[in-house]
């Protein structure tokens, strides 16, 4: 049986970065490869330019770095 851990964290992690982390870390997170969230990321960056971006630059801010 396969224990969730309650205290999961979020990073921007550095070694797997394009930019800053940010996906990549998301992408750990959730559980699922990175390219699935950096796709996401690009398509709602059409879809809603200003809060995407708004949402990445907090992120950018607000995250830790995980760098190994």
């Amino acid at each position: 049986m396969k224990t969730v851990n309650s205290h999961k964290r979020i990073y921007r992690i550095m070694h797997e970065s394009v930019i800053s982390g940010v996906c990549a870390g998301l992408a750990r997170w959730l559980s699922v490869d990175a390219v699935w969230v950096r796709a996401a990321a690009v398509l709602s960056v059409f879809l809603l330019p200003g809060i995407t971006v708004l949402a990445y630059l907090a992120a950018v801010i607000l995250l830790p770095r995980w760098s190994v």
